[in-house]
């Protein structure tokens, strides 16, 4: 994303009128999610500055900043002790989606009453610069492609999941860690469900496609 990124935290980047991270906010908000968790590295304080304590937009910010990133399951486990012992969502704050995150609620409920339920992940169709995908979804649950003959049709994870924290166990804290190898080695147990998003998601990666969402969201509000 550079240049873009050099001055500016990803997340603060705007597209529609307001940057990436409000418009997640405002969906989860709508969705009956009022405690929220930032995690941040490259000009975190920015986004500090920016969102302040949430009150602005109807939620409650709390901030975890790793100074140097820490990858995306050493990022939350660095947030545990803020996200206490509850299954909990995590979302990507450089995605554009109209997924309802309300469906989830349901999930966590299960999930807490559940201690073999480890993850659920929202899947998406490929889109065209991920044409591989990432896992597959049989019968409910995500699995990983790798070892599967014939493969089944591939999907890209959203970077919406639903976790306990059980998952991030023996990962010390301050730790780089990767999320992906945590959910093949659940996968491999039988411990991840997942369920296919057929709607509007979007990685926002480069400037082109920053650009493009732009552009979409001022020509087409519905696209909101």
């Amino acid at each position: 994303m550079r240049p873009l990124t050099e001055r500016t935290p990803k997340p603060l980047l705007t597209v529609g009128g307001k940057p990436l991270i409000v418009w997640q906010i405002e969906r989860l908000r709508a969705a009956g999610f009022s405690e929220i968790v930032i995690n941040h590295a490259h000009l975190g304080e920015q986004i500090e500055n920016f969102l302040g304590d949430g009150t602005a937009y109807g939620v409650n910010i709390r901030y975890s900043a790793e100074g140097e990133p820490l990858e995306t399951a050493g990022g939350i486990v660095y947030a545990l002790h803020l996200l206490g012992d509850a299954p909990f969502v995590v979302t990507n704050a450089d995605i554009h989606t109209d997924f309802d995150y309300a469906r989830l609620h349901g999930i966590l409920a299960a999930m807490a009453e559940d201690p073999e339920w480890l993850a659920h992940l929202v899947l998406v169709d490929n889109p065209p610069h991920h044409p591989e995908g990432d896992f597959a979804l049989v019968e409910g649950r995500v699995v990983d492609l790798s070892p599967l003959t014939p493969r089944p049709s591939p999907l890209t994870f959203s970077g919406i999941g639903c976790y306990r924290p059980e998952l991030f166990a023996g990962i010390p804290s301050g730790h780089k860690a990767k999320l992906a190898p945590l959910l093949i080695a659940a996968m491999g147990r039988g411990r991840v469900t997942g369920e296919h998003h057929r709607g509007l998601w979007m990685d926002i990666g480069t400037p082109e496609r920053l650009r493009s969402l732009d552009e979409t969201l001022r020509r087409d509000p519905a696209h909101a």
